[in-house]
């Protein structure tokens, strides 16, 4: 069973407060691009877990081996080699990851026939991750709180070319919210993306760049880089390094390739 897990990039990304419990309360517009990690599942004697594509740092639980862990403790199934292809680049602000753990969950819901509902795989993707729920309805969303409260929203940007740029710098979470200081938004992110996208520029913020910015230059150099290209929009994606562009027509930017990976979502 071969399934395809897409990135997401963050249309305004405003952080309002830091949380009792540590975690940060959010606004922002979770947008899905067509950009794709693989994942194949087979039948196998024990769980195991590998992949191959770019590598991923770290040690410990892979997000797609502990979405597996979570429904083997409440129905049993059987075991599955998991076995991911990994295009979607890392720390990048792409939610790859979550989205990798949100498809198992529905590759293993319909192999197994478990018949569970979108609520359902909702409940169990928010014990993954902030951004694992988005990946089970993958529609654009007003998210809040924690990045797991959603409200639909009306948006549709096929009739636009977007360009992503991955710098070889990685950040994490932790790193990019200590760049951060909450406050109380200026703007309601819902109304700023219902005006002309060429507006955007002027009201729409990911709240991450400043700090982010001033760290690693060569990320703002990249976002200066795709106004200059002819984007109409361009911004940071959620926490991470990557810096996606939007233009009007296709275009060729392979020569920011000094800069860091040149992606072009596209369909499959």
């Amino acid at each position: 069973m071969i399934s395809f897990a897409n990135a997401k990039i963050n249309l305004g990304l405003l952080v309002t407060e830091k949380r009792q419990d540590g975690y940060h309360n959010i606004e922002t517009v979770f947008y899905p691009v067509k950009l794709y990690d693989v994942i194949e599942l087979t039948p196998a004697e024990i769980m195991t877990f590998k992949s191959d594509g770019l590598s991923i740092p770290g040690g410990g639980t892979n997000l797609c081996e502990k979405a597996f862990e979570l429904l083997n403790a409440d129905y049993g199934i059987a075991p599955m080699t998991i076995h991911l292809l990994k295009n979607i680049p890392i720390g990048a602000g792409l939610g790859g990851g979550s989205s990798d753990a949100a498809q198992v969950l529905q590759m293993l819901n319909n192999y197994n026939s478990l018949h569970l509902s979108k609520e359902q795989l909702g409940k169990y993707a928010e014990q993954l991750g902030a951004d694992c729920p988005f990946f089970i309805e993958n529609k654009p969303v007003f998210a809040s709180g924690i990045g797991t409260t959603f409200e639909a929203i009306e948006l549709d940007l096929s009739g636009y070319f977007i360009v992503i740029v991955k710098p070889d710098i990685h950040i994490s979470t932790v790193e990019a919210y200590q760049c951060v200081v909450p406050q109380t938004p200026v703007l309601d992110v819902r109304r700023v993306i219902q005006l002309p996208i060429q507006e955007w520029k002027f009201h729409l913020v990911n709240d991450f760049e400043i700090g982010v910015f001033e760290r690693y230059p060569q990320i703002e150099k990249i976002k200066h880089l795709l106004y200059e290209r002819g984007a109409v929009y361009a911004a940071m994606s959620g926490s991470g390094s990557a810096v996606f562009g939007i233009f009007e027509k296709e275009v060729d930017l392979n020569e920011l390739n000094s800069l860091g990976t040149v992606y072009y979502p596209v369909d499959l």
